[in-house]
């Protein structure tokens, strides 16, 4: 018994140091103070379960391996994992996503990246092997039954904390869902005019929050579609470019060119079909007529397109 109650008073000890620690985060950022959690107490319960689970596992593997890399491995994991399913999981009920690393270097979908991680490992560390030692002494040196009345007191107002967080989340969600804007920053005001209009919990919500980023089926769908209207526009443009780039260059080929390919492809084709030695008189006349015609029409050619070799000798000068 006194094992889970020094567990539970840990959880609360630790729940509260994250807390501290976001805050004073959040004041270099936006430089004023932000009540952070979805709880209105001075609590992060994200922080407390994963102190919790890491002196829970590592000390029940104390007996196999309790060094420095165990510990450090074991809560990049065991951290990891909470913050990647907590986001899974807030954003799947709530529809909105309250952190995002997407654009930090080597992360998964978003809900957490390898900087965290390190960090989490190192915290584990001096968690396992300075504070919690620290701590536990001084839990030791307060009666068991001291000990109860305050986890208890303190299972108490987070409960209550819980339930008047769940409705507020709860009126978010409803205000996402119903809202008729087509994108997360429209859905973001509706949403703090929403809750800024109500209670205080509704406002501290509000603020708590700021980079929050909200996702409707609604605005999914509809980004699934401009992403295929784009494909097809993009697919159809190029066909487009294709088609008119052929039609230009055929059109920009000179007709003496078709010409003088047309010409050689019949000078290749009666080479073929015709035998001196074995044609007749007609076919030597008809030969020796279509020779006379073709030298014409390269004269002809040269007279009309006399700028060719002009424009020879203007390159090489």
């Amino acid at each position: 018994m006194e094992y889970w109650i020094n567990i539970i008073l840990l959880f609360f000890i630790y729940a509260f140091a994250g807390w501290c620690m976001e805050v004073i985060l959040k004041y270099r950022q936006y430089h004023r103070f932000i009540n952070r959690g979805f709880l209105t107490g001075p609590v992060l319960p994200i922080y407390g379960s994963g102190v919790v689970l890491i002196t829970v596992v590592v000390g029940n593997l104390a007996s196999v391996e309790s060094g420095l890399v165990m510990t450090f491995t074991l809560s990049f994991v065991i951290c990891g994992a909470v913050e990647y399913f907590t986001s899974l999981v807030l954003e799947k009920i709530f529809h909105a996503r309250w952190w995002d690393y997407s654009t930090k270097p080597m992360n998964l979908h978003g809900r957490v990246w390898i900087g965290n991680l390190i960090l989490f490992g190192l915290a584990g560390v001096g968690i396992m092997h300075i504070f919690n030692p620290v701590i536990y002494k001084v839990l030791d040196s307060i009666p068991l039954r001291v000990r109860e009345v305050i986890a208890s007191v303190l299972v108490v107002i987070i409960a209550v904390d819980f339930v008047i967080s769940y409705f507020v989340l709860k009126l978010v969600k409803i205000g996402v869902d119903s809202s008729e804007a087509d994108n997360t920053e429209e859905i973001s005001k509706e949403v703090r005019q929403l809750l800024t209009n109500r209670s205080y919990f509704h406002k501290r919500f509000a603020d708590a929050y700021p980079e929050v980023v909200y996702r409707t089926e609604r605005i999914q769908k509809r980004l699934a579609r401009i992403r295929e209207e784009a494909e097809r526009v993009r697919a159809e443009a190029e066909k487009r470019m294709d088609e008119r780039a052929e039609k230009v260059a055929a059109g920009l080929e000179p007709v003496h060119m078709i010409r003088a390919d047309l010409i050689g492809k019949q000078d290749e084709l009666i080479g073929l079909l015709y035998d001196e030695a074995a044609a007749s008189d007609e076919m030597r006349e008809l030969k020796a007529e279509i020779d006379r015609q073709k030298k014409r029409l390269e004269s002809h050619a040269l007279v009309k397109y006399p700028y060719g070799k002009r424009r020879g000798k203007a390159d090489k000068k």
